[in-house]
C-alpha cells in the first residue's frame, strides 16, 4: 500500500468510526492476503514472511496527549492514556514520543529526554507512575530550535530509526498531524467528540500486517 492509499485509509477510518473501521481495515486484510491453494493445510509463504515482517511504532506527542498538566500545574495521565499504553505494551506494539522541548536541555537526545523526565515527575500528581520504560530510546526532541514541529525534522528521524515497521503519530493538535501525515505517517488525532480517545490498538496491529 503506498503512502496515499494509506492516508486515504486513515481518513476513511476516522469517518466511518472505530466499528466500521475495523470492518474495513479486516476486509483489506483479507483482500491483500494471498489465496491458499486448493488441499493446501499451511499458510502460504508470503503471508508468513509478511505476518513475521508485520511491525509497527506508534509515536506520541506528550502534553495534552498522554498527559495533562492540571492549573496547579501538577502533571497526571490523560484520562485513557494509561490503559491505552498498556493495552499497546501487551499487543508488543512499540511506542515512543516525538515532542517539542528546549533544545538548551541538553547536548544529546539522551540528555534532553533525562531533563523531560525529570520536569514530568516533578510535578507528577496520581497511583501510576509514567511508564518512561515503555519508550526506551524512542524519545526524540529537538538538537536545534529549527528543529522544533511542525518541522519535518523529529518525523524523519524516527522514520530513520524505524527499521521499516508502518509509523503511527497520535497527537492532540491538527496542526501537528497534517505535518505527519505529508510525511507518510498514519496520523491520528486524539481526544475528538464521537471518535476512541486514541486511535485503537486492535486497528494498529492489523495495520503492521499490510503491505506498505
Amino acid at each position: 500500500m503506498n503512502r496515499s492509499a494509506s492516508r486515504g485509509l486513515v481518513r476513511v477510518s476516522l469517518a466511518l468510526g472505530a466499528a466500521a473501521a475495523s470492518t474495513v481495515l479486516v476486509a483489506t486484510v483479507g483482500v491483500a492476503a494471498p489465496a491458499v491453494p486448493a488441499g493446501s493445510t499451511g499458510t502460504p509463504a508470503a503471508t508468513q514472511d509478511s505476518t513475521q515482517r508485520g511491525c509497527a511504532v506508534v509515536y506520541f506527542d506528550l502534553g495534552e496527549t498522554l498527559v495533562h498538566t492540571a492549573e496547579d500545574e501538577s502533571v497526571n495521565y490523560r484520562s485513557g492514556a494509561s490503559a491505552y499504553l498498556r493495552d499497546l505494551r501487551e499487543r508488543h506494539i512499540k511506542v515512543g514520543l516525538i515532542t517539542n522541548v528546549p533544545s538548551s536541555w541538553g547536548e544529546s537526545d539522551a540528555e534532553r529526554a533525562d531533563a523531560l523526565k525529570k520536569e514530568v515527575d516533578s510535578g507528577w500528581k496520581g497511583p501510576t507512575p509514567f511508564a518512561w520504560d515503555d519508550f526506551g530510546d524512542r524519545i526524540l526532541t529537538p538538537r536545534t530550535e529549527a528543529e522544533r514541529k511542525p518541522a519535518p525534522a523529529l518525523w524523519e528521524r524516527a522514520e530513520a530509526g524505524s527499521g521499516g515497521c508502518r509509523l503511527v503519530y497520535e497527537a492532540e493538535t491538527a496542526e501537528e498531524i497534517d505535518a505527519a501525515t505529508s510525511l507518510g505517517y498514519l496520523a491520528y488525532q486524539v481526544g475528538q467528540p464521537s471518535r476512541p480517545d486514541f486511535l485503537p490498538a486492535r486497528l494498529i496491529e492489523l495495520l503492521a500486517h499490510l503491505p506498505r
